[in-house]
């Protein structure tokens, strides 16, 4: 039986990797603890809980949903957007409800590029935008983020190839927990206009920010319903990753052309879990100063350890992640596995992120405090300097 060349030439997905081999690990009897996915410890609110206990217990919900969404969702979609970055959208247009946002990163790219087409990748970045591109037979073109620049791509030096369609950002960043402002997003939505690309980006952490930085939405960017296309998810604000809710906002066609795309795919999200989202989206807000204190300590432990060994962090001003450089020239994977090895710790290796993330790690906050404290007890004695 012969598979496809498009997934015999795909890399093992970096994630399912390390999921392997914490199995491995804890098979053999290892305490293993793993801060390398992002997946939130905290539980999803009890009020968005108990709107898909109801829903899921009322009939109605048992049928095939809509292909769009439901209507209140869209509209709770909108609302949200409304109240937290003033953005206007029309939930019929405009809107579109996901399967998760990495559902829609994903399909994105089957709905706007061609075998021969170009997609321009951060690098380093999430690794589905480029994985996505190759599926869809396009060539995915990296572009770098570097520190000198704030992990924002150079644009006047970014050289755009014959073909380029789209081109990935996304703020705050995974892995290098970077930030950007409205001027920025202005910048790159004047330069997708000029280059004629669908400008996605991926927004899945705008609400885990510290230190008084407030995250802002690229549809904030004037002229950018022309050009851009934008993803979310209740996943890290509403500690909701094992529920699969996403959304794309912004220009018309483009929602119009990912929704054409996905009614012949799948058959739209469970209601039930729809309902949920629009409790999320509509309903108390108050969980999140909590979290962000959460993870803003956390993030505090993680820098103040890693300073103390000699490295020179600078605390990040959003996501749940550090980015943290490897010591003495070792490469990405070399210094994971030596703290897989030493300290029964899992980071994820930076080159997973592409070429410009070797040399470094990503430290995920989304473990209890006590288990942090350990683990970066831990790395102290397996790097000491």
């Amino acid at each position: 039986m012969r598979v496809a060349r498009r997934v015999e030439s795909l890399p093992p997905y970096l994630f399912a990797e390390l999921d392997r081999r914490i199995a491995e690990r804890r098979a053999a009897g290892v305490d293993i603890i793993s801060l390398g996915v992002g997946d939130p410890d905290r539980p999803t609110p009890g009020h968005v809980v108990r709107a898909l206990q109801e829903a899921a217990a009322d009939p109605a919900t048992h049928r095939y949903p809509s292909y769009y969404g439901l209507p209140d969702l869209r509209r709770a979609i909108a609302g949200w957007y409304a109240r937290r970055f003033g953005v206007e959208l029309d939930p019929d247009t405009e809107v579109l409800p996901l399967i998760g946002s990495k559902e829609g990163i994903a399909h994105v790219a089957f709905a706007f590029l061609d075998p021969g087409d170009v997609c321009l990748v951060p690098d380093p970045g999430y690794p589905v935008y480029e994985t996505a591109a190759r599926l869809a037979g396009a060539t995915p073109e990296h572009f770098p983020l570097t520190e000198e620049t704030g992990f924002f791509p150079d644009l006047d030096r970014l050289a755009v190839p014959d073909g380029a369609r789209m081109m990935w950002l996304n703020y705050p960043t995974n892995p290098t927990a970077a930030v950007a402002d409205v001027d920025r997003f202005e910048r790159a939505v004047a330069f997708a206009a000029e280059h004629d690309l669908l400008l996605a980006h991926d927004a899945a952490y705008t609400e885990i920010t510290f230190d008084g930085y407030v995250a802002p939405s690229i549809l904030q960017a004037p002229g950018s319903r022309e050009v851009a296309l934008e993803f979310g998810s209740p996943s890290k604000t509403y500690n909701m990753t094992g529920w699969r809710l996403g959304w794309a906002v912004g220009n018309a066609g483009a929602i119009r052309a990912l929704s054409t795309l996905k009614t012949n795919l799948d058959s739209g999200i469970f209601d039930a879990v729809q309902r949920a989202g629009i409790a999320a989206l509509s309903g108390p807000q108050d969980h999140l100063d909590e979290q962000r204190a959460v993870y803003q300590k956390r993030r505090d432990v993680v820098v103040g350890t890693m300073n103390r060994l000699g490295w020179d962090l600078v605390p990040p001003l959003g996501s749940i992640y550090v980015w943290v450089p490897t010591p003495d020239g070792q490469s990405s994977a070399g210094f994971a596995d030596l703290l897989l090895d030493r300290a029964g710790v899992v980071v994820a290796p930076g080159r997973g992120y592409g070429p410009s993330g070797e040399g470094h790690v990503r430290i995920s906050l989304t473990v209890p405090d006590d288990r942090l404290e350990e683990a970066m007890g831990r790395i102290a004695e397996a790097v000491g300097r």
